[in-house]
């Protein structure tokens, strides 16, 4: 593509940022936010979100156990503890009774993580958040154009995280960025994400150390061009993921996951809840047969289950483990004859379980 190629044609530029730049303003453009901050992956989004935030040791992270392990990650790099919450007794994110038992002195930040394109009720995570004195800080790293009750997610909180790993709804292959309207944040992360080499908020170049965040300029000039046709993608994939429901039809031992009040999903992935035995052996199976799913492809399990959270010693959150085991989740590919199979092998392979 012609733009690729003119950013290509100006390197080597060791200080160009012509195109993360305006990748950026039309991130919080798109967004309807005052800043937004390009960075190089969804995790490093989310450290550079805490950091901002002035979270780090000492200091405790309450997020789901309904989490995936790039989550954890990324608190644990900010040098806080997270503090893993349990799912509701009929698989919602986040149990507020839980959260709310969980808070301290130390505690810092809730940090939701939209799994799915799915928010649940963050109306009241929001509430909680707030009457505790709390950032609210958003994982919607699967959450590019999802909307709860009208607002788009990782616009609700003091920060939202994405990414722009290949598959996102926004896409460069690898990267990711931050929004929020906080001045301040926003300085601290830009500061953050290029070894704190410019000024922040009070905080002079070079008075702290940061790291190397920065999205490279050809992976900033293709978000931009996948940012362009983002509407349509937005609209063919909720499309897409409601016809992989309907194609899949009422197959025993297999519940579509409804969405909650509020809840507008961008059709990241399509959803049901497994009602058979061995849920997690037919996730794996049906990854071997060739449908992507999040247990069988990626091993995805409660965060307190994850054997590299074994050193943070987490509670049992038993209402996470049954939700995350008995999860089918289905990336929706953006083809129709792709769909049509991905169908075909679930209701099959689920009826023969």
């Amino acid at each position: 593509m012609a733009l690729l190629e003119r950013v290509v044609a100006r390197m080597p530029d060791p200080v160009g940022r012509e195109q993360a730049a305006l990748l950026e303003a039309e991130l919080a453009a798109m967004h309807g936010v005052a800043h937004a901050i390009a960075v190089s992956s969804g995790t490093a989004a989310l450290h550079t979100a805490l950091v901002a935030c002035d979270i780090g040791e000492g200091d405790e992270v309450l997020l789901p156990a309904l989490a995936v392990i790039m989550t954890v990650a990324a608190v644990v790099q900010a040098g806080a503890r997270p503090v893993f919450v349990d799912a509701g007794p009929d698989g919602e994110p986040l149990d507020l009774a839980d959260a709310a038992s969980k808070i301290t002195h130390r505690t810092r930040a809730l940090l939701p993580i939209h799994l799915g394109g799915r928010s649940g009720d963050l109306g009241a995570v929001a509430e909680l958040a707030a009457s505790a004195g709390l950032d609210l800080i958003e994982d919607a790293c699967q959450a590019h154009g999802s909307r709860y009750r009208g607002r788009l997610l990782g616009t609700i909180g003091r920060a939202g995280c994405f990414s722009l790993k290949d598959g996102k709804l926004i896409s460069s292959g690898e990267g990711g960025y931050l929004l929020t309207d906080d001045p301040d944040l926003a300085a601290r992360a830009a500061a953050f994400q290029t070894h704190w080499q410019i000024s922040a908020a009070g905080q002079p170049a070079l008075s702290r150390l940061g790291t190397n965040y920065r999205l490279a300029e050809p992976l900033a000039a293709l978000a931009r061009v996948s940012l362009a046709g983002f509407d349509k993608r937005l609209a063919r994939r909720r499309h897409a993921a409601n016809r992989l429901v309907d194609l899949v039809g009422d197959v025993p031992g297999l519940a579509p996951i409804p969405v909650a009040a509020g809840e507008q999903p961008n059709g990241y992935s399509a959803l049901w809840r497994i009602l058979l035995p061995r849920p997690r052996r037919l996730c794996r199976h049906l990854a071997e047969v060739g449908v992507i799913n999040s247990v069988g492809t990626f091993d995805l399990r409660a965060a307190h289950l994850h054997p590299a959270c074994r050193p943070l010693h987490p509670a049992l959150c038993p209402h996470a483990a049954h939700a995350v085991d008995s999860l089918l989740a289905v990336p929706v590919p953006d083809d129709d004859a792709r769909l049509a199979q991905i169908a075909t092998l679930i209701k099959s392979e689920v009826s023969a379980w």
